[in-house]
């Protein structure tokens, strides 16, 4: 059963990088078959796992496709093994690793990338992770999480060690506003209704929810009733639970802090193809073209316009043209 785990602190007062790793450490109380590797990247919360499991602990150094197929090789001795780095490193640069020693075996190996989006933005365009989404969608057996409050990272990481093959997790860090009180159904449904509204349906993933929940606000001053979903599980899609709402929905609109090609709004819009549903759909995401600016995250969310007001403004100009 989920609980939240966070003992007094409130859910807005826990990074969310925190809340994923202090849930890691009553796994591996619970199960000695639980295993964390690193790639030289630590995390305060992290230093309690490494004290008290050194045998289940394992930092490889700058060594990420190493890192993957040790990785492998210990789950195929039994080990449920979570492994963390940075987004880009530890997908982009492990693609062959991972599509052949994961996926290619269906093993229990979760793939832990700290950094969503353009969450290091002072670092540029290296540490960007814009395409993350769109490759592992590709990936045969491949499920993604992308959790957008600390309940629901914490909640990944029991839904990624049920799991029988590989996962990826795309991980925040900072202390984000509460969406979720409570595990609820245990979130296995894939996505979360957050709000209600008959005109437009807003279907959002991690940071970008709450920039939803914020345009829906500023909408509603000009009469717009705004639907806010949390689609936090990327793949596989509760494909029929979305296109119900879709197709009793008038429009619709992704948002992510990802390239438009390949991610959340590319896989609606397959959706929307194979089934045949017709509802207006407007994809809002990074645009295909390298993003080379390095400095802070809200800064360049404004320079994209994917900050929260922007958002809102061109949900409103699409309504208005179309």
């Amino acid at each position: 059963m989920l609980t939240n785990g966070l003992e007094k602190r409130t859910l807005s007062d826990v990074d969310v990088r925190d809340a994923f790793f202090d849930e890691l450490y009553r796994l591996a109380v619970e199960d000695r078959n639980v295993i964390f590797m690193t790639a030289d990247m630590g995390a305060f919360s992290l230093e309690r796992f490494k004290r008290d499991f050194p045998k289940q602990y394992f930092n490889v150094g700058v060594a990420e496709q190493n890192m993957v197929s040790v990785a492998a090789g210990l789950a195929l001795a039994g080990k449920k093994v979570f492994i963390y780095s940075i987004v880009p490193f530890v997908t982009l640069r492990c693609l062959e690793q991972i599509k052949i020693d994961l996926c290619g075996m269906n093993l229990p190996v979760t793939v832990v990338g700290i950094g969503a989006g353009v969450m290091y933005g002072g670092d540029g365009p290296t540490h960007h992770a814009l395409h993350d989404i769109a490759v592992m969608r590709a990936l045969p057996g491949m499920t993604i999480y992308n959790p957008s409050d600390a309940l629901l990272t914490q909640a990944s990481v029991r839904l990624a060690y049920e799991q029988a093959g590989p996962v990826y997790i795309r991980l925040e860090k900072g202390c984000l506003p509460v969406l979720y009180e409570d595990a609820g159904g245990g979130f296995q449904q894939g996505f979360t209704q957050l709000r209600a509204g008959k005109d437009i349906s807003i279907m959002a993933t991690g940071l970008m929810v709450h920039h939803a929940v914020t345009a829906k606000d500023i909408l509603s001053r000009v009469g717009l009733s705004v639907g806010i979903f949390d689609i936090y599980r990327l793949k596989p899609l509760n494909e029929q639970a979305l296109l119900e709402v879709m197709i009793h929905s008038p429009r619709v609109v992704s948002l992510e802090e990802n390239s438009r090609i390949g991610g959340l709004g590319t896989a609606l819009s397959e959706l929307c193809a194979d089934a045949g549903c017709r509802v207006p759909l407007m994809r809002m995401a990074w645009p295909d073209g390298h993003c080379r600016e390095a400095c802070g995250r809200e800064e360049i969310h404004r320079h994209y316009r994917m900050d929260a007001r922007s958002v809102a403004e061109r949900i409103l100009d699409w309504v208005r043209n179309t």
